[in-house]
């Protein structure tokens, strides 16, 4: 018997597919609790409209959202925020304080959810932060979080401030000797 499943089950479909089940199955399990209905001509020839309708608007939806990507790649977000000498911030800068912040620049809304923050960002400097906007499209923006009134170093003084610890700085640790056995 065919049936249109109306919930993704395990081992025999996904929801909107129609599937080839036994008969007794469908009948005792899949109608009574509503996972499934009976393939009618008339319901799989509005699934497929359907279908074919919802791949037209995605298409134009995965358009506008390379085009809103690119629009983003350009933006760069400026955070003025409250930092102690040592550059760690007092507080922090979330995904939640990003999406607000793209939707001022460039008015467009993105979910907080939709950001790929790790942890919420809490020391001064240049961050590339990843939005995902549709599937498959994602953008790093860029983001600069500096301290009240003050400015980021130009990004090559920033690299050259922390030099690379060279041969005889690696070793700070001097193994303890043991005492002898007695």
């Amino acid at each position: 018997m065919q049936v249109i499943l109306l919930q993704d089950i395990e081992k025999v479909g996904l929801r909107g597919e129609v599937v080839d089940v036994a008969r007794g199955y469908a009948r005792n399990f899949l109608v009574p609790r509503k996972l499934a209905e009976p393939a009618s001509p008339a319901r799989v020839a509005e699934l497929q409209k359907r279908a074919a309708q919802r791949a037209r608007q995605e298409a134009g939806t995965f358009e506008q959202a390379r085009d809103l990507a690119a629009l983003l790649e350009r933006a760069e977000l400026r955070f003025e925020v409250k930092a102690g000498p040592t550059g760690s911030l007092f507080g922090s800068v979330t995904p939640t304080d990003l999406a607000d912040e793209i939707w001022r620049i460039a008015k467009v809304r993105v979910d907080r959810r939709k950001i790929g923050l790790g942890d919420p960002i809490k020391k001064i400097g240049r961050y590339e932060v990843p939005v995902e906007l549709f599937t498959d499209v994602t953008v790093d923006v860029k983001t600069l979080v500096v301290p009240e009134g003050g400015e980021l170093p130009p990004e090559e003084e920033a690299s050259a401030e922390e030099p690379e610890p060279g041969p005889d700085e690696a070793q700070d640790e001097v193994p303890a000797e043991e005492p002898a056995p007695e």
